[in-house]
Parts: structure tokens; sequence; C-alpha cells
């Protein structure tokens, strides 16, 4: 687990619990299987879109990482298909983002979307920035225990124009990536937007900017704009889908 230096195993926690069977799924996974079993007030619709109920949906989830899974039908109902694609490479869409890879490539290297999109994405698109911060609240973003917590709180009430601009560009990739991802999955059922930091800014979802930057595909922009679009409110979402898989997949059945 590249963001905590966890190294998980099966057959080591079975014998360590005297649990005969263990199955270790992705968190994406087990968001992707709780999905089926949300109550519908759990979920924020960003584009009704038009769905086809018996296809492919997709799940972007950007917290402590960027997560991703695609939901694939199997003629039946939807199974889970983790994926590490919050690594592949960021694409910048504009000037803007393209000078904010350039700084990023001379401090990390390798720049993937989760560098830009996840808690430490947005703080690490504030710090690229070429725009001035008052020092009071330089200070105060410096001093927090979590910085990417208050620039998306200043973000969201205007309290700084640099942290609005983060939480813009923020919000743009975020979109933009998770257009991708319906592309790669064909997610014609749907894209289902988790993790721990959409329900919290959500006012800036909804302002238009995700969905603009989630359509901006070129000749795939109709079709991306038919795809319904729902941010998850549940922050239990994962230990349903884990007990959901117990029941159903984990059966086989």
């Amino acid at each position: 687990m590249p963001n905590l230096g966890w190294l998980i195993d099966a057959a080591s926690l079975g014998h360590a619990l005297d649990i005969e069977r263990v199955v270790v799924l992705n968190d994406l996974e087990a968001t992707g299987y709780g999905i089926a079993v949300l109550p519908p007030d759990q979920l924020m619709v960003l584009n009704p879109g038009v769905p086809v109920r018996e296809s492919n949906a997709a799940l972007v989830a950007a917290g402590t990482g960027l997560g991703e899974a695609f939901l694939w039908w199997d003629g039946t109902r939807h199974r889970v298909a983790g994926s590490e694609g919050g690594h592949a490479d960021f694409a910048p869409a504009d000037a803007e983002q393209i000078a904010i890879l350039e700084r990023l490539v001379a401090r990390y290297g390798h720049v993937s979307w989760e560098r830009v999109v996840s808690g430490p994405g947005l703080h690490n698109v504030y710090d690229a920035l070429d725009v001035a911060e008052p020092p009071a609240i330089a200070a105060r973003i410096a001093g927090a225990e979590d910085a990417s917590a208050t620039i998306a709180e200043l973000g969201l009430a205007g309290g700084s124009p640099r942290c609005v601009f983060a939480l813009d560009v923020f919000v743009a990739a975020y979109g933009a990536e998770a257009g991708n991802v319906a592309l790669k999955g064909l997610a014609t059922a749907g894209v289902y937007v988790g993790g721990g930091i959409a329900p919290k800014i959500l006012p800036k979802l909804t302002d238009g900017a995700f969905m603009r930057a989630f359509t901006r595909k070129g000749r795939f922009s109709d079709w991306l704009a038919r795809i319904p679009v729902n941010v998850i409110l549940d922050p239990t979402t994962a230990l349903r889908g884990a007990a959901a898989y117990l029941a159903t997949a984990g059966t086989g059945a």
C-alpha cells in the first residue's frame, strides 16, 4: 500500500485470527460492491444522463490517494475489478496545468493523477501555483494539522484567491480523470465519485466545472454527456460492499 507502507497478506491474517478463509479486497473493490446496496438518498446526482442499466459502470475516489475501479456487467449483475489507474501519468488540460505539471515533475520526477487528485494532491497544486498569498493565510496553512483540508475550506469560503484557484484546478482535474475512466471502462451505466473528499466539497462539484472537464473529450463529448454521474455520500459504503461481497460475490453466486 504505497500511501501507508503496509503489507497485507490474507494467509497471514487468517492464521493470526484463526479464520479458515480470508479474502482481501481493494478499498475501491469494496466500495464498488457497496454501490448496489446503497440507499438512493446516499447518492447525489451531478449528471442524470441516460443510463444503460445492463452495462458497465466505473468508480473514481479521491482521498488519501486516488482509487479507481471498473464495475463490469456479467449479464446478471456488476462485478468489480480494482485497478491502480490513479498512478497513471497526469495529463494537463491547459497552460496553467502544464505549468503545475512542470513544477511537480521537478519535485517528484513522475507525476501521476494521484499527485494532483487526492488530499495531498490538493496541497501539491496549491504549492505549485504562482499566486501570491497573504502571510497570515500562508502561516495558517503551514501550521494546519491537515493543510489540504484548510486549503479546501478557504477555497470554498472564498477566503484566499490562491486556495480558490487550487480548488478550481483540483476539481477540473478530478472531472477530467473521471471522464477518462468512463471512456476506458465504457461506463454507460454510470460513473460514481467516492472517497472522503467529494462530500466535503459538494458546492464546487456542483458548480459545473467538474462536468465540463468530464465531458471535454473531443468527439466523445456528447457520449460522455449521456453518462450518469453520482457522488457517493455514505462513508460506510466500503463496509457495505465487504458485507455484500461476503453474501454474494464471495460465494461465486
